[in-house]
């Protein structure tokens, strides 16, 4: 029963883990593109951007 608890807890960590990976690759991606935005004066990207960045923050 114990190897049972601690895989699902490996498991568990583990997709925690990787979704935070995710999370972060997306926020440094989103945030990229935002500050290319900005370079660009593109204010629609911007705007797009900026709500594409509200759930991932």
């Amino acid at each position: 029963m114990d190897r049972v608890d601690s895989n699902l807890r490996d498991e568990i960590l583990a997709e925690l883990f990787l979704n935070q990976v995710i999370k972060d690759f997306k926020k440094r991606k989103i945030l990229k593109e935002i500050d290319q935005s900005l370079k660009n004066k593109d204010k629609d990207a911007f705007l797009r951007l900026t709500n594409e960045l509200k759930p991932v923050t």
